[in-house]
């Protein structure tokens, strides 16, 4: 096999590797399946109940792609007005770090209080947990310009806007894809814990129902669901990365 196609097929021998010895183990020493559900036994429970699993997954994608589109629109605004002004990001910077290492889990009863339960604390919650990453790489995109690079533009009479417009966005597009793809399994992670709490659908309002009927195959087989749907996310802004970003991936094309 070409080093090239052992790259590719990489991730998936390893998951099937990880499926192999799970089982191994759960079959070898007869572990409790109300304890450590197998591979086998959370695919048996995925068929069986695939109809309200795809609806709770649904929801729960949904949500968390309300909440991610909100993060990106802040994420970016903030980001643009942090990265372009010295005086803004030494004054926002600090003030969103803080923001960002307050644990969102402690949001949910406020939102709840709020907006009470229902779609409005998961689409915030997912927001609250993902937008940070995208605010902070637009910023250091445009912050990181450099001085040599902005100085021969405004010889050639460029404003300040036309930099960071023309030149600044685009030299920050692999940082926002870098984001994205931190930012949208963040979002599903808020999604799922506020679901947990504060709602009556979704993968979370699976998982503690799973949990409480004992129905551990079913609760881990909400967890591969969501695990899948970030997967497929994660892959998608990847794609479009490399489709639009191509000029910035040169040198690992060329290998």
């Amino acid at each position: 096999m070409k080093s090239s196609q052992l790259e590719r097929w990489s991730p998936w021998i390893l998951l099937l590797a990880v499926i192999a010895v799970w089982q191994f183990v759960c079959s070898a020493f007869n572990v409790s399946e109300f304890i450590f559900p197998s591979p086998a036994r959370i695919w048996n429970q995925l068929v069986e109940f695939r109809a309200p699993i795809a609806a709770h997954a649904w929801r729960t994608l949904w949500v968390t792609m309300a909440g991610f589109a909100l993060a990106i629109l802040v994420g970016v605004l903030l980001g643009f007005l942090i990265g372009s002004s010295r005086v803004a990001y030494a004054a926002v910077y600090p003030l969103m770090t803080a923001f960002n290492a307050l644990p969102k889990a402690a949001f949910v009863p406020i939102l709840v209080v709020w907006f009470g339960i229902g779609a409005g604390p998961a689409i915030l919650t997912a927001f609250l947990i993902s937008f940070f990453p995208i605010m902070v790489n637009i910023a250091t995109g445009l912050a990181t310009l450099e001085p040599e690079l902005e100085d021969v533009l405004r010889v050639l009479g460029a404003r300040r806007w036309d930099v960071l417009v023309k030149v600044g966005l685009p030299r920050s597009m692999p940082y926002f894809y870098g984001s994205l793809k931190v930012a949208i399994t963040l979002a599903f992670v808020g999604t799922t814990v506020s679901e947990m709490t504060a709602a009556n659908e979704g993968i979370g309002y699976l998982l503690i129902s799973a949990g409480s009927a004992m129905q551990m195959g079913l609760a881990f087989g909400g967890l591969v669901v969501v695990g899948a749907m970030a997967m497929l996310m994660y892959e998608l802004f990847s794609w479009l990365e490399k489709h639009t970003t191509a000029w910035a991936h040169r040198g690992s094309q060329a290998r």
